[in-house]
């Protein structure tokens, strides 16, 4: 038996260099999906840039009883984005060192725009195999969020509980969860080293206020997003659609950053346009493409 009983996780940087594309995407030799272990029990996912150029990131998370997939990536077909296929060969190794019969996977979502849930058709029929929908209705009752108050919720993957709140702002389902186990903040797309495009002015910042007092509340060692869009100079992103970015900063955001993008939320207090921090970049309303 694996022992997640939480206590303080030990912070430590990811240092992995992600997949990036490449000058050309036609010549791309990269695989289309990277692994990335960062430990036995957790794994991070990143979908190639010339597959896909959003090239999000998915985490695959394992419990005694159970794994959790979050989000399926960009892409439908499993012949150009094998995640099926990669995430049975995850859990297949994973079970040759933990064996145990009636294993099961549950699919969950950050939110439900299409670059996040293109491959929950490749899990359909896929045996012990729970898929929730990422729309509001779907996922916010599954989880037992309610509309006006949101709420919080535990997912139990068997001794590996995270903590789930209902954070909408970029999306009207967006879910963020925390894992004890490694400290990870997982924020989907409303925080992450990028371009924040914000739907819903009001319920944006009210996340950002819940996500700082959790994040004071808990030992978070890293907020963890769904994309990378930022280079390495400060305040300078990548454009829309790019297919190669050599010069990307960590995934990893800090705590310190999620403070400082919710005290800019509030300084900005609700004025439309597209407004440049070192670390991410806040696009209010879709002012450029979502």
């Amino acid at each position: 038996m694996t022992d997640f009983t939480p206590r303080k996780p030990t912070p430590r940087a990811l240092g992995v260099r992600w997949i990036h594309g490449s000058p050309s995407s036609k010549h791309n030799t990269d695989p289309e999906i990277q692994t990335y272990a960062h430990d036995e029990h957790t794994y991070v996912l990143r979908q190639n840039k010339a597959v896909h150029y959003e090239a999000p990131f998915m985490f695959l998370l394992f419990g005694e009883e159970r794994a959790v997939l979050i989000d399926t990536g960009a892409t439908e077909s499993p012949e150009w984005f094998p995640l099926r296929r990669t995430v049975d060969e995850l859990i297949a190794r994973w079970l040759q060192e933990h064996p145990r019969s009636g294993y099961s996977l549950l699919v969950l979502h950050t939110h439900a725009h299409s670059d996040h849930v293109a491959g929950d058709g490749q899990f359909a029929g896929r045996p012990g195999t729970v898929v929730v929908g990422a729309d509001r209705d779907t996922a916010w009752r599954w989880f037992g969020f309610d509309r006006e108050h949101h709420g919080a919720a535990r997912v139990d993957l068997g001794g590996r509980v995270l903590e789930c709140l209902a954070t909408p702002g970029h999306h009207e389902s967006s879910v963020t969860y925390y894992d004890p186990h490694t400290g990870w903040l997982l924020t989907g797309d409303t925080v992450y080293p990028g371009r924040l495009y914000v739907h819903d002015w009001s319920a944006f910042v009210t996340t950002l206020d819940r996500l700082a007092a959790f994040a004071a509340s808990r030992p978070v060692t890293h907020v963890v997003g769904c994309h990378v869009e930022m280079t390495r100079e400060p305040g300078v992103d990548y454009p829309v659609r790019t297919t190669y970015q050599p010069d990307e900063p960590p995934l990893e955001m800090t705590v310190r950053q999620l403070r400082e993008l919710d005290e800019a939320a509030h300084e900005l207090a609700d004025r439309p346009g597209r407004y440049v921090f070192p670390h991410f970049i806040i696009c209010h309303r879709g002012d450029e493409e979502a």
